[in-house]
């Protein structure tokens, strides 16, 4: 590391999108001569890039921040300043409650203005932190954009051929209010990213070797923009677009909401060869009364027109949820129709939940909560179900063949990892030539949330030819 750079350390709670927004804090950075490290020990800078969706977030923030008072003493007294910053929704929701309960952190900064994170770090000052916690998505999509084409070329340079897969933000904030989520408190209304420059962006990730993209927002289907052609272009027709560029292959999309799944997506699902074939479609309870309760704005019935509709369009669809149980004023009843529509939406894999009052939203003033010891019980027997049910769809895989995306080396000696169209790990027994490449593969075991699968084609064959050369050996 050169010696005129400073050392940043940044540690991600939570979702995609942070893992994203921490990408892009660093390039921010590099433009204030920042250079990542692995380790807080070392660290001119220190940023927790925190999550607020799950329970007790922040006390998790307050206690990790209580391990790094004794490092930034440590530093203090070798006569080095290290600066501690807290980002993301904790930040946004707590704000200088942060500072008051840790005065140890100098920077508080929300997930719409971690843009001006080197004017933050030359504004604060011992005992007099700097905060900034504005909703400001499109300045900072637009400063971003051009922190990546001009000031992020080392970062770009350090990730260059190790990446074959990355995310790509291309909406932020959320208009549904939930009843339930804080998103729309701490990540603020619905923006979408200019067409532009998420072209771009996916022109430099391929460039860099990237082969597939997942396109991120908080309804990342709700996005929407004037295209080239002067049209207004919603999520399918920009799908078509990036799967022009050259060397992108695959393509992805999360976290959706039924209400923003229109006719010109689902149709991406049937025609665009690029689009992989796994949709994660939240639906949060399979209760009509408590789907009103939560304002989804859609029944049950909705729901499952809607899951019928893209089967039809994509028979080998797999498709994943999210679950809430225990939610204010959920009885016996309804957690049985959330049981029902596991399986009549069948759900191959989902992200399941109890239910956690978040401050602010108005399912946390409810006064028929839930008590904990009903929320675990039902918690176990949706998870046991939706456990069971990927473990059917992994065994359903075997002697299929399947395009597999090679990111890393195993756990084993000469076993290469790759990602599957269904987005479940793939273990093979391969060279390491092979990551970042797509290599046909013939799923011939089944673990317990992956595959175990052996070569049968070079990168780059498709899988018809690859069939049909094993076909012609047997």
């Amino acid at each position: 590391m050169d010696d005129d750079l400073k050392r940043v350390y940044i540690k991600t709670y939570g979702c995609q999108m942070n893992v994203y927004d921490s990408e892009r804090m660093t390039d921010a950075l590099a433009t204030a001569g920042y250079a990542p490290v692995r380790s807080a020990d070392d660290a001119d800078l220190v940023l927790l890039n925190t999550c607020h969706i799950r329970e007790k977030a922040a006390e998790k923030v307050y206690s990790e921040l209580g391990r790094l008072r004794e490092l930034k003493d440590s530093a203090a007294a070798a006569g080095r300043r290290m600066v501690i910053a807290v980002a993301g929704c904790v930040a946004q929701a707590e704000g200088a409650e942060i500072v008051r309960r840790a005065p140890l952190v100098d920077i508080v900064v929300g997930p719409q203005a971690y843009h001006r994170l080197p004017e933050l770090i030359a504004a604060a000052r011992p005992g007099r932190p700097a905060i900034d916690t504005e909703f400001a998505v499109a300045q900072k999509f637009a400063a971003l954009d051009g922190i990546a084409a001009r000031g992020g070329e080392r970062q770009r340079h350090e990730r260059a051929n190790v990446r074959a897969a990355a995310f790509l933000t291309i909406q932020e904030g959320c208009d549904k209010f939930c009843t339930f989520c804080v998103v729309p408190y701490t990540r603020g209304p619905e923006v979408s990213r200019p067409v532009a420059a998420i072209v771009a962006e996916a022109e430099r990730l391929a460039g860099e070797g990237v082969r597939e993209i997942t396109l991120l927002g908080q309804n990342v289907n709700a996005w929407h923009d004037t295209g080239p052609d002067s049209r207004e272009w919603g999520l399918g027709r920009l799908l078509f677009r990036l799967a022009e560029i050259p060397g992108v292959d695959r393509l992805r999309y999360t976290t959706s909401h039924p209400r923003d799944m229109d006719d010109a997506l689902i149709a991406a699902h049937r025609d665009l060869d690029a689009l992989m074939p796994y949709l994660h479609l939240p639906v949060q309870s399979g209760s009509d009364r408590v789907l009103a309760a939560m304002n989804r704005r859609h029944t049950r019935a909705d729901y499952l027109r809607l899951i019928d509709r893209i089967r039809a369009a994509r028979p080998d669809i797999a498709l994943a949820g999210d679950f809430i149980v225990g939610f204010p004023g959920e009885t016996a009843a309804d957690f049985a129709e959330t049981m029902s529509i596991v399986d009549a939406a069948g759900y191959v894999d989902a992200f399941t939940f109890k239910y956690s009052p978040r401050p602010g939203t108005p399912a946390a003033a409810a006064a028929d909560q839930v008590i904990e010891e009903i929320k675990d019980r039902r918690l176990y027997e949706l998870q046991a179900e939706i456990d069971a049910r990927r473990s059917a769809f992994i065994r359903s895989r075997v002697g299929v063949v399947a395009d597999v995306l090679f990111e890393r080396r195993g756990r084993l000696a000469g076993q290469i990892v790759g990602r599957s169209p269904w987005l479940m790990p793939v273990h093979v027994d391969g060279p390491e030539s092979l990551i970042g490449g797509i290599a046909a593969v013939a799923i011939t075991g089944a673990g317990t949330n992956s595959f175990f699968g052996a070569l049968i084609a070079s990168p780059g064959v498709p899988v018809a030819a690859a069939v049909a050369a094993v076909e012609a050996r047997a």
